[in-house]
């Protein structure tokens, strides 16, 4: 058997392994350790424990944890809910208003913690129940909380970004700056889709009563604008000593930690219960990284070992005669249709390794290919038949939130995304000229 079969083989089988709902660690690693052995015997444990110690040594991985606490510690102490409550005063008058809110705070958590699922949660647990009270359609809300839960992995400081980091060996400095223009674009660009949506037929989000805006005093008005203070506060706290070569990505990360924890102790609301709740979720999710990413670079090991890349490499630039930008946009269609299937850390540590590999031959900016294929994940959370964003909202919503309700929600939402994808391949300075501005490139 030839060495581009064994790897359709692997390839095939952990793939199969995924679909029956196998564990995304036990699939990937599983596969690597079989084929590891098959094809070099006992030494092939070396791959594996290789793979291991390059984890353990790359030290940006440290402000994973970091991050996923800063999240957690403002989603327990309830300061998100000062956040909507700001929003809610402010545009509340408007068509559409709670909405674009909603969006408004998801881009808010963003700064505060890299991961989808705080966004969502705190969406589902926040806005849902006043968006449904309000008398909001429910197709909606659930595109609002979902799309600007998925702004949590493009805007800094991404999660997602920092595990591309590792693959492509790109600084992360330049990845986090990367994702902020093309975040905010998108953001912009769901704003503008509700606002004009909701204006063409305002019963789709009801506008506050006038009689309710009446009661609301400028002085409260003003003091709920210093909810909006606290992330900018923490991001603020976070990046300038960073960007400034004061403290390293790893410090950085815990000046973050410890000015969310500040922020909750200054609202007197830093409660034991929040931290034992902080601490462990912020340890079940790293493990679960840390993980998948030792399983996936055992299978990169010998996925490479067997010469997949290169032949991947010559199969679109030789046999098929492909010129670079067609080479990309394929790129990205395979990435769109794999997130039907698969979340954005099974795609990253599977196909990145090969992608990134093609990327750097064609010559593409691989800050720039970071941030598109950010998006592309983003894109994927939301892609029927098994997005990931689809079964949380199905798992946190009430019970008239049925399948087809979200599965049609997400709709023009995802195809705001993909607006953003093209305007990004077209102009990438979108991506690029922030970091080359910041820091030089």
């Amino acid at each position: 058997m030839d060495h581009n079969t064994i790897a359709i083989l692997m390839f095939s089988t952990m793939l199969l392994m995924m679909i029956t709902g196998q564990r995304v660690f036990g699939a990937i690693g599983v596969v690597a350790v079989v084929a590891a052995l098959a094809l070099w015997g006992p030494g092939g444990t070396d791959m594996g424990f290789s793979a291991v110690m390059k984890l353990m040594k790359w030290t940006p991985l440290l402000t994973l944890p970091m991050f996923v606490f800063m999240g957690y510690v403002m989603s327990e102490s309830r300061l998100a809910e000062d956040l909507y409550r700001m929003f809610h005063v402010w545009f509340g008058p408007l068509p559409g208003g709670l909405a674009i809110g909603t969006i408004l705070l998801m881009v808010m958590i963003s700064v505060m913690n890299g991961l989808s699922v705080a966004g969502m949660a705190i969406g589902a647990t926040i806005a849902l129940p006043e968006l449904v009270r309000r008398g909001y359609d429910r197709l909606m809300i659930s595109g609002v909380i979902q799309a600007g839960s998925s702004l949590g992995i493009l805007i800094p400081p991404s999660v997602v970004l920092v595990l591309f980091s590792l693959i492509a060996r790109q600084p992360v400095s330049n990845l986090w700056l990367a994702g902020v223009v093309p975040g905010l674009l998108m953001a912009a660009l769901f704003v503008l889709y509700i606002v004009i949506r909701c204006t063409l037929n305002p019963a789709l989000a009801p506008a506050m009563p006038a009689e309710e805006r009446a009661r609301i005093t400028w002085p409260e008005r003003l003091r709920l604008l210093r909810a909006g203070l606290l992330p900018v506060f923490i991001f603020v706290a976070m990046m300038v000593p960073f960007l400034n070569g004061w403290a390293s990505l790893t410090e950085a990360s815990v000046i973050g930690a410890l000015a969310s924890v500040a922020a909750a102790l200054v609202k007197g609301r830093f409660t034991w219960a929040v931290f034992e709740t902080a601490t462990r979720q912020t340890l079940m999710i790293t493990v679960m990284f840390m993980m998948i990413i030792t399983a996936a670079l055992s299978f990169g090991a010998v996925f490479d070992g067997l010469g997949a890349g290169r032949a991947i490499n010559d199969f679109f630039l030789d046999s098929l005669g492909l010129a670079p930008w067609q080479v990309l946009v394929l790129m990205q269609a395979s990435f769109l249709v794999m997130g039907m299937f698969l979340d954005d850390t099974a795609m990253l540590v599977i196909v990145a390794p090969v992608f990134v590999s093609l990327a750097k031959s064609l010559g593409f900016d691989l800050v720039w290919y970071g941030v598109l294929y950010t998006i592309t994940c983003q894109i994927a959370y939301l892609t029927p038949p098994f997005g990931y964003n689809l079964f949380l909202m199905k798992a946190m919503a009430p019970p008239e939130f049925t399948l087809p309700v979200i599965y049609r929600s997400v709709f023009p939402f995802v195809l705001v995304m993909i607006l953003t994808l093209v305007l990004v391949m077209v102009f990438p300075e979108l991506a690029l000229w922030l970091p080359r501005e910041v820091l030089g490139r």
